[in-house]
């Protein structure tokens, strides 16, 4: 193991596929020179070269129909879109090609190709750079969705999605750059379709991921003092969806709340609420409960953002009003 940020995991997991395929290359706004907004492709550009390492036109759709012509001719791009607001831009490229062009060839091709993208606010980065943007495109068949909480699984789950022969949208969550973890070393993946348990508990299931999941396993220790023990999920791979290990959960403790930083109206969270309504009703012995974001653009004002934030007591709320 290694003590790593979320940053340098990001950076890792790019470097040691690329030591390990010469088809996976990288492309993006800023990844060569300046190693990328947050430096998570620093030092690529020095080691493998231009031809592997290549900065792009501030053009979202122009990297996009780079990413998935290279990726139908055998190579495996791995592109970063530094923020995902502005994937908007290159929708018909993500919505209509790279999740349709497998499928609507008959299987006679894969797309291996990954894109990167920033999401989520507490930076003060104002209405456009601070979206969490995950529903639209776990809405998309032919995509994969996968988001992190931590440096382990930001390298896992990236090493994955370059290594899979299908379009896998990486949303990382900028507040979390800072933040340190133990990562193995060398090449590591963390498989999709899995959850994985951060603290077991037999009176109620909170699920999240990304950084919301963070403020759940510390909503999650506040809880206990008050006699309630919190079973806390971190969903990461939102499409595919560990929907079996997610029932046995709400099996066991027969109450569900679900946390996201993106809108609660039209959230994921919706979503995995109807998979378990619908597969596990007779689990509950209580109401589902989501906690999300209002129905409003990201604040700039940083009392405002505080405030538009999903946060330790509004999940403690919420799971309270399950019980009394």
């Amino acid at each position: 193991m290694a003590t790593m940020t979320y940053v340098n995991a990001i950076r890792d997991a790019q470097r040691q596929e690329m030591l390990r395929d010469p088809k996976v290359f990288v492309a993006g706004e800023d990844v060569a020179l300046m190693g990328s907004s947050f430096g998570q492709t620093g030092g690529l550009y020095e080691e493998f070269g231009g031809e592997r390492v290549l900065d792009t036109p501030i053009s979202e759709g122009q990297i996009v129909s780079l990413g998935v012509g290279a990726s139908a001719m055998g190579l495996r791009a791995v592109l970063s879109l530094d923020f995902c607001d502005f994937l908007g831009c290159c929708m018909d490229e993500v919505m209509n090609q790279a999740a349709k062009m497998t499928y609507m060839l008959g299987g006679q091709m894969c797309l291996p190709l990954t894109i990167r993208s920033n999401i989520g606010g507490e930076i003060g980065a104002a209405a456009q750079h601070s979206q969490c943007l995950e529903a639209l495109f776990t809405h998309l068949p032919g995509l994969k969705v996968v988001s992190s909480s931590n440096p382990r699984d930001a390298k896992g789950l990236l090493s994955q999605a370059i290594r899979d022969n299908n379009p896998v949208i990486v949303l990382e969550h900028k507040a979390l750059n800072p933040m340190t973890g133990d990562v193995p070393e060398g090449a590591f993946t963390v498989p999709f379709g899995k959850i994985e348990l951060k603290k077991e508990g037999k009176d109620v299931s909170i699920l999240s991921w990304a950084n919301t999941l963070n403020k759940c396993v510390r909503a999650a220790a506040d809880l206990e003092k008050d006699g309630i023990d919190a079973e806390v999920i971190d969903v990461r791979s939102l499409i595919p969806l560990d929907i079996d290990g997610i029932l046995a959960s709400v099996e066991k403790t027969g109450r569900v709340v679900i946390a996201h930083e993106a809108v609660e109206t039209g959230g994921y969270g919706g979503e995995i609420a109807a998979m378990i309504a619908d597969k596990g009703f007779d689990f509950l012995d209580a109401p589902i409960k989501r906690v999300g974001a209002p129905y409003t653009p990201v604040p700039f004002s940083g009392a405002l953002e505080k405030h538009y934030q999903p946060n330790e007591e509004r999940i403690i709320r919420a799971v309270k009003s399950l019980f009394y």
